[in-house]
Formats: C-alpha cells, structure tokens, sequence
C-alpha cells in the first residue's frame, strides 16, 4: 500500500515540476510570439482555435486517457492495444483531414466571416496525424505511470517551439500576417515529431514483438472503444460549444452595431491575455488529473473505495488550494501581473469579474477524471451536453443586450458553476453506490 502511495505522490510531483518548467517556458514562447505579431494575429489565430479544439478532440479520439486507463489495469496486451489504437486513428485522422480539406473555405468564409482563415484552417488540419500519433505513445507512458518520458519531451517541445518561433516567425511576419498565424501550426508538427522521437527513446529495451501483436482484434477494438467514444463524445459536445462560440458571438455582436475590428481585438485579449493569466495554475490540474486517472482504475477494479475516495480528496484539496490561492493573488496583484508579462492593460477588467470564479474551474478536471476512470464517462457527457446547451443560450442572450464582450464573460461564469455542480451531484450519487 505504501508503494502504491509513493507511485502517485511521485508521478504527481514529476507531472508538477516539470509543468512548472514547460509552462514557464510556454509564457515566454507566448510573450515573444504576441509581441511580434501584434493583437490582429492573436485574434486570427483565435477564431480558428475553437475549430482546431474540436477536430483535434476527434483526430485523437480520446486515445491518450483510454490507453492510459487500459495500461494500467494490467488485463490486456500492451502492444495489441497500442497497434489496435494506431490503425484505429489513422482511418480517423484521414477522414478528418479530407473533411477539412473540403470544407476550409465554407468555415472561413461562412461561418468565421473570415477568408484569411481558411489558409489556417488547412494547415491546422495537417498536423493532427502526428499529434495523434504521439498521443497515444504519451497514453501508454501515462498507464504504466512514468511521468519522466511525457516531462522531458514536452520541456524538449517547449524549446524546439522558442527557438522556431525568435528565429522564423520575424522573417515570416514582414511577408505575410496570415503565414506568421499559420507558422504556430506547422511548428506544432516539428515539435510532435521531436516528441515522438524523445518518448521512444524511453521505451523499454527488450520488447518481445510478434506478429500477432499488431494485428487489430475485436476484443481489443471494442476495449478501446467502450471508453474512447463516451469520453470523446464528451469533448466533442464540449469543443462544439467552444466551436460555435466565436461564431454566436461574432455574428450577434455584429448584429447588435459592434464594429469587426472591435470584436476581432477584445476576443484577441480575451483569448491571449484574460484566458492565459487565468489558467497559469491549470498544469497543476493536468499533472494531479493525469497522475489520478490510471490510480483510480486500479482500485476501482479492486473495489478499493477507502483509497478511491482518499486520492479524490487528497485531489481536490490541493486543486482548491491552488486554485484559491492564484485567485487571491490576481484580485490585488492582476493589473501588475498582466503589464510585467505583456505590457498591457487589455483584457484586466474580465480578469478582475472570472478570477473569484476560477477556483471551480480548477477542480472541474478533477472531478470529470475521476467519473471517467470509474467507467461514467457517458455521466461526463451528460453533464457537458447541459453545459454547452445553457452557455450557449446564455452567449446568445447577452450578445443582444449590447454589453459587447461582457456576454462571453456571463456565459463563462453561468457554465462553469452548472458543470461543476452536476460533477459533485453525480461524483456523490456514484460514490453512495461503491
């Protein structure tokens, strides 16, 4: 017991370090990159990030926490599930990118009422085959709870980025803003390839491969799928609320008399300054959220409620803390905090009205994890479906009462409340049950 305690406070701890490491190196990536483009830049690249979020959720099919959850429970074969898992998103991402292929234009044009975007939108599209691919080797790590491989590639990525983007993105910026939006994709795919290269290097020596290893099977297959469609079903809905966000609100607050330069603008810093001050702690969330999932398969599968309900405890508190504490610092130190990272007052008065609000957020992951890992991610997909129907209602309804960007802010906050209080009822009903 005692072993199985120091895995997971140590998987936790190495997840936590090294975000610590790649998030600092991510603020200063996104510094450099939001000087030299300027607010018109971040805001393309933020009309296309709702339709990036969505297509990379099915591209990748939900792939790193299934295998994640089926590695740890020790029950199958490793390598039937990782070749199985490949072919399987393939097929998917093929699709994917034929789709958007064809539909880049209508996105852009139709939807966005953005032509330059279509140029993003193809290139985004490219890159889903290997962030795919290194999903699922990043899933497999996550099962076998070794964080070590996932930290230093993703450090690694963080680097190759920085170094892309001071060398190249200058030069691409004086040909062409649209190329300079786009370039972030393209080193995406560099940096995935890098990944892929660090986390094989980490793959244990002796691996006995037959041939009947990667060759797919039903049993396998529907494994996977008995806990990727549920789950990615869940994000699906949820990236298509975050999809139909920039669009709801674009075309209602241009209905309203709001100019497209206003909107492109104040959506920018939303995205580039508000949301980003706001998150800083979210790699804490990911690093407890990804160390907790393949603990609590394991003693679910052995009915071991005593420690399934320690580690959500133990989970929540230090989300909470963390979440509470960066709170308080924002409500009297925000101004300084956004003006010493990007010499900037814009998006201050948003952060001021999420940032009491954001505490729940934190813990939201946590809970959603833990029902996945107990086999309720068709409870998760319930719960989001609610969330994106009312944000959605909520976006549209203040978009008509001339209180410009403020409409996203309301719809954020309602959401984030409604899904947060579904995720206790049903995290509490569900453990009555064990």
């Amino acid at each position: 017991m005692k072993k199985k305690n120091n895995i997971f406070i140590k998987s936790t701890i190495i997840l936590i370090l090294g975000g610590i490491i790649t998030k600092i190196l991510g603020f200063i990536i996104r510094i450099i990159y939001t000087r030299i483009v300027g607010p018109e830049v971040i805001g393309l690249y933020s009309l296309v990030m709702p339709t990036y979020s969505l297509l990379i959720t099915i591209a990748t099919l939900a792939l790193p926490i299934t295998i994640s959850k089926l590695i740890a429970e020790e029950e199958h074969n490793h390598l039937k599930i990782i070749s199985t898992a490949t072919i399987l998103i393939m097929i998917v991402n093929v699709i994917v990118v034929i789709f958007m292929l064809f539909s880049a234009d209508f996105i852009a044009s139709s939807l966005l009422h953005e032509p330059r975007c279509k140029l993003l939108i193809i290139t985004m599209s490219l890159t889903f085959p290997i962030i795919s691919i290194s999903s699922i080797i990043k899933g497999y790590f996550y099962g076998k709870q070794n964080m070590v491989p996932n930290v230093v590639s993703n450090i690694i990525e963080q680097v190759v980025r920085g170094l892309l983007i001071y060398i190249f993105v200058p030069i691409i910026m004086e040909k062409s803003e649209i190329l300079a939006a786009c370039s972030l994709f393209f080193f995406s795919f560099i940096e995935e390839i890098v990944s892929i290269f660090i986390n094989l290097l980490f793959l244990p020596k002796k691996i006995v491969i037959r041939k009947s290893d990667l060759i797919p099977d039903k049993y396998t297959l529907k494994n996977i799928l008995s806990i990727s469609l549920p789950t990615v079903s869940s994000r699906i809905i949820g990236n298509i609320g975050y999809f139909f966000e920039p669009i709801i609100l674009k075309n209602l607050l241009l209905f309203s008399g709001y100019s497209n330069n206003y909107i492109l603008v104040e959506y920018g810093a939303y995205n580039a300054y508000t949301l980003t001050i706001l998150t800083v702690p979210s790699f804490f969330i990911t690093a407890i959220s990804s160390a907790l999932v393949p603990e609590i398969s394991k003693h679910y599968l052995e009915r071991n409620n005593s420690n399934l309900l320690k580690r959500l405890k133990e989970a929540l508190f230090f989300s909470l803390f963390i979440g509470i504490s960066y709170s308080i610092i924002l409500m009297f130190f925000g101004e300084n905090i956004l003006y010493a990272i990007y010499s900037t007052k814009e998006g201050l008065d948003y952060i001021k009205i999420l940032a009491p609000i954001f505490p729940l957020f934190y813990i939201e992951n946590i809970l959603m994890s833990f029902l996945q890992a107990i086999n309720k991610a068709s409870t998760t997909m319930k719960i989001t479906i609610i969330g994106v129907i009312v944000k959605i209602l909520t976006l549209a309804l203040f978009s008509l009462l001339h209180i410009g960007m403020y409409s996203l802010i309301i719809s954020e906050i309602v959401n984030i409340i409604l899904v947060v209080a579904l995720n206790i009822h049903y995290v509490n009903k569900y453990m009555k049950k064990l």
